[in-house]
């Protein structure tokens, strides 16, 4: 018995379990199927050939090709003779055909069809698996979609699996982390993010439960790389991944999708530091213009300068050659207002490296950070104990040296940087100006 002999679904006419069984192949196929034996006879119509053009299996099995029901006069010959065609030639033809629904309107299908031979292996017939052309449309865009995303995409593309780690990365993603896109697969996220991974797992595990979030996410993550760590911002998009192939939704991941935004957040941060500071110089200038006493006003200018940009300021005078004594103070134990130094005019003892020397001989300004011996490098130069980085300068007025402004940060924050140096220029031109007011000029 060849492989065309009967029809499928329920008018199959092959006996047997044999037959069932096929049928049922059959109908459960989520594309639609014909069958010809190989004098064009259709012998095989599934149940979704019947939903696409209304024909059912018992109205289309035994009709010769489909000239008069299943396709117009004119076009029928030239659409079997196509099929057909599959049966001599090898592999898969894939054809587009103008076929009539029954109700008489007109579906554009794609087709593919193949040849069958027979035990003696002669041409016993063809299949056809068909589609609409614009079902195959949108299923070739999901396939040219997903091929340019993880091949060609501009941002990150990382598809995590239900366990949270990493299935499938583009190149861009790859970049990103800095690593290989295999070298990724199956490792958790935190051996390349040093910081941030806990974040994005919460992220991941969120959408895993809840779905897809309305809108973007920004994380900052510390990277691992070969050139060490690395800091960066993503701006990050997610989406659940569902089975299609399953009745109820099946979650088969997350598909994460990024972008580096780094340099616009920090050029963003840098342009808000920026404003607040400078509105602070504002608001000290205002408010030291209302002082009489010069160290009141140097107060008030150091009150305001300290605010989001260090955690002790100090002021030393100069009282000799090479010598320097303390003047005004912020409290060495907790942040709080500066103010002079009981028993000032003592000259300190700074060694020759000191950074306040070094600014002063500079007549400019110099950067310091303690190394692993935090509170021993701040007792050394006579500052409070919990002093990491220093930034000294030079405070000038009228041709003269008057003495040096250190400005210090806990370890906690991050060491002076050289954006920071015009600031505290800045604020030591008006702490000298206020410093200088009514003495002489040299020479």
């Amino acid at each position: 018995m060849s492989a065309f002999t009967g029809a499928a679904s329920e008018t199959a006419s092959v006996p047997g379990a044999g037959a069932d069984l096929l049928a049922a192949l059959l109908d459960g196929m989520d594309a639609a199927l014909c069958a010809l034996d190989a004098d064009g006879t259709i012998t095989h119509w599934n149940r979704e050939a019947e939903r696409i053009l209304g024909w059912s299996a018992a109205e289309a099995v035994g009709r010769r090709g489909f000239g008069g029901w299943a396709a117009r006069g004119a076009d029928a010959e030239e659409t079997l003779g196509r099929l057909m065609g599959a049966m001599k030639g090898p592999g898969r033809q894939v054809h587009e055909l103008a076929l009539l629904r029954k109700d008489g309107g007109r579906v554009l299908v794609r087709s593919q069809a193949a040849g069958v031979r027979g035990a003696d292996g002669s041409p016993a017939g063809v299949y056809c698996a068909f589609s609409e052309v614009h079902v195959q449309l949108d299923l070739e865009r999901s396939v040219a979609l997903s091929e340019a995303l993880f091949e060609d995409a501009s941002w990150g593309v990382v598809l995590v699996d239900a366990d949270l780690r990493p299935a499938v990365v583009n190149g861009h993603a790859a970049r990103a982390f800095g690593t290989g896109r295999t070298a990724l697969l199956g490792r958790p996220l935190g051996d390349v993010v040093v910081h941030g991974a806990e974040e994005l797992e919460g992220a991941l595990q969120h959408v895993l439960a809840e779905g897809t979030p309305p809108a973007p996410a920004e994380v900052w993550v510390t990277l691992r790389t070969s050139e060490g760590e690395r800091r960066r911002c993503w701006r990050s998009g997610f989406l659940r991944l569902s089975s299609p192939m399953a009745e109820e939704p099946v979650p088969l991941g997350v598909a994460w999708l990024f972008q580096d935004v780094t340099e616009e957040r920090l050029a963003v941060r840098e342009a808000d530091r920026l404003r607040f500071r400078w509105s602070q110089l504002h608001r000290a200038g205002a408010a030291a213009a209302e002082c009489e006493d010069p160290e009141e006003a140097v107060t008030v200018l150091l009150d305001f300068a300290l605010a989001g940009f260090a955690d002790h300021a100090l002021v030393d005078r100069v009282v000799g050659d090479r010598r320097l004594s303390r003047a005004l103070a912020t409290p060495p134990g907790a942040p709080g207002p500066s103010s002079p130094v009981v028993g000032g005019g003592i000259p300190l003892r700074y060694g020759p490296r000191h950074p306040a020397l070094q600014a002063w001989d500079r007549s400019g300004a110099v950067r310091a950070s303690a190394g692993r011996t935090a509170e021993v490098w701040a007792e050394a130069h006579q500052w409070p104990g919990d002093a990491a980085h220093a930034l000294c300068v030079v405070l000038r007025t009228r041709g003269r040296t008057l003495g040096v402004l250190t400005f210090l940060r806990a370890s906690c924050r991050p060491g002076f940087e050289r954006e920071d140096v015009m600031y505290a220029e800045t604020v030591a031109s008006r702490v000298a100006a206020e410093l200088g007011a009514g003495v002489p000029s040299e020479g």
